[in-house]
């Protein structure tokens, strides 16, 4: 075979490169190259570098291991952690499922603990704002005490509504409130709520000889939901954008009249209907109701919106207060009350059975409420039951959105009449 001579014929051309058997020409390089000495063996310096511009290589980062990666969860989830820590949980969330599941269940927890803050003002503001401009300069014509709920709650309604876009206007919402003891609602929009409180403020606006804001729309009854229902009907087409210019006007000539008019003007009778408030409590009565549906307006857009000032949410839970007494004794004529032979007849004015309602929080106190007589006159000698309730808490019961059953109360005592009582807070509500 001639394998063997060939190996040895290249072997040679390895010698001095001129081997017979490498198939080259004499005096020319061969076929195979030789192997390159390096320099670094060679025992020479190396060359010299020439410097550029080139701009330093970035310090390399930290290194975290698992366990550490694990113990900064918490602080990320809180936004506490530096660049570098977050950096490095990120990018270690994206290969670790169990951490990623982790950090997912503490940002949820961090959501729980920070409730989202309003872009609204402290609905205090206005009256200090008010208040430190009045004493410097007292007005000519004041708004009167009575008044001054119902023209912070428009104001702030009014802030709520004017960036509303179309989608907005037109977000559904659900008007609750009970009726016979059984939850009631009507659906509409957020345009349809503030025709609604058009409509009823109506009632007050025609007792200060205003228009009316039905015009030439006759109602089947002057009670809050038939005016509500007549302009609703009356329209060709849903309530727009369009309403919230004569609401916020005829709001607007209901304070500045009730101003005009005096502090006396506060007695004024205005008709709802099946009863009568006098225009002082008809005022506290529509702030309370502009309050309840500007929350129903904040919860349809998904925007925080806080309870009214402690002073002004005070009067509206003292009406409430106020009218119980005669809520009750209406109950009981129609069968919705404790059985008769609870009750304990005093003559008008003498003090009888009564049940100590607490309102705790800002705008709380205690109230006395009789039981049996609304002629009676609470006495804590006679005091049968106690209940305690957060100031919000027992104004939304008042406004039909918390069922009396499931009011958030502590109670002691005689629970017919604790029942009583909260189901008559429940009557208080209406469209």
């Amino acid at each position: 075979m001639n394998g063997p001579d060939r190996f040895e014929a290249c072997d040679g051309a390895g010698g001095d490169g001129h081997g017979e058997g490498d198939g080259q020409e004499p005096g020319r390089p061969p076929r195979i190259p030789t192997p390159r000495t390096s320099v670094e063996d060679s025992g020479l310096p190396l060359p010299v570098l020439e410097e550029s511009g080139d701009a330093p290589a970035p310090p390399l980062r930290p290194v975290f291991e698992h366990p550490v990666l694990k113990a900064l969860l918490g602080a990320w989830a809180l936004a506490a952690c530096s660049a570098e820590e977050a950096t490095a949980v990120e990018e270690h969330l994206g290969e670790c499922g169990a951490c990623a599941d982790e950090a997912r269940r503490l940002r949820e927890a961090v959501g729980l603990l920070q409730r989202p803050d309003s872009l609204d003002l402290d609905p205090g503001l206005r009256t200090r704002v008010l208040g430190a401009c009045l004493e410097r300069r007292p007005p000519r014509i004041p708004v009167p005490d009575w008044a001054a709920a119902y023209d912070a709650e428009t104001a702030r309604l009014d802030a709520l509504l004017q960036d509303f876009g179309d989608a907005e206007w037109h977000a559904p919402v659900r008007l609750r409130w009970f009726r016979a003891d059984e939850a009631t609602s009507r659906r509409t929009t957020v345009a349809g709520v503030i025709a609604h409180l058009l409509s009823v403020d109506g009632l007050v606006a025609v007792a200060l000889g205003l228009d009316d804001p039905l015009g030439d729309v006759t109602s089947r009854r002057p009670t809050p939901a038939a005016r509500t229902e007549a302009y609703w009907s009356a329209s060709h087409f849903p309530p727009t954008r369009a309403v919230r210019a004569p609401w916020r006007e005829q709001s607007h000539g209901i304070v500045r009249t009730a101003s005009f008019t005096g502090s006396g003007v506060g007695g004024l009778p205005v008709p709802y209907g099946d009863f009568e408030l006098p225009l002082h409590d008809a005022m506290l009565d529509r702030a309370f109701e502009c309050w309840v549906h500007a929350e129903d307006i904040a919860d349809a857009v998904d925007y925080p919106y806080d309870p009214p000032s402690p002073r002004h949410l005070h009067r509206m839970i003292d009406l409430a207060a106020r009218m119980l007494p005669d809520v009750l004794a209406h109950r009981r004529r129609n069968g919705l009350a404790a059985p008769a032979h609870h009750r304990h007849l005093v003559t008008a004015g003498e003090p009888g059975r009564s049940l100590r309602l607490e309102i705790e929080g800002s705008g709380g106190g205690e109230w006395l409420i009789p039981l049996d007589s609304p002629a009676a006159k609470g006495s804590a000698d006679h005091e049968v039951a106690h209940v305690a309730l957060d100031g919000v808490e027992f104004c939304r019961l008042a406004a039909g959105h918390v069922p009396p059953q499931e009011a958030a109360a502590g109670q002691m005592g005689d629970k017919d009449a604790i029942r009583d009582v909260l189901f008559a807070a429940a009557s208080l509500s209406r469209m």
